[in-house]
């Protein structure tokens, strides 16, 4: 939940794909701006429209998953909330876990596994 009444469940599948490729562009050092989102998310759902994308981005901003800023005058950039990463976090172990996965702990400060310890 981002902002103590919107469910990760109740977020569109579409919804659900900006989070995930904002965070796929931060995490590649591009800056998640309208333009990147868009280009990202055609690669996977093929031509979608500017209003599709920006009502969405708008929702996901007003329910607290994201927050919008400003690279230029007139280019928004959208980043995650602390909330939102934390969503797609267990997005990915509730994944892992129904396929049995193991995820290695990493270094931001989660759990250090038995062998790391060695």
């Amino acid at each position: 939940m981002a902002d103590g009444g919107t469910f990760w469940g109740e977020l569109s599948g579409f919804q659900r794909d900006i989070l995930e490729t904002i965070a796929g562009l931060e995490t590649g050092g591009i800056d998640p701006y309208g333009l990147a989102i868009e280009e990202a998310l055609e690669e996977y759902y093929g031509e979608i429209g500017h209003s599709r994308l920006y009502q969405n981005l708008d929702r996901l901003t007003d329910d607290g998953f994201i927050d919008r800023g400003e690279l230029d005058g007139r280019t928004n950039s959208y980043t995650l909330t602390p909330e939102s990463e934390a969503l797609l976090e267990e997005s990915v172990r509730r994944r892992a876990d129904a396929c049995g996965i193991e995820i290695a702990a990493t270094d931001k400060g989660d759990e250090v596994n038995d062998e790391q310890r060695s």
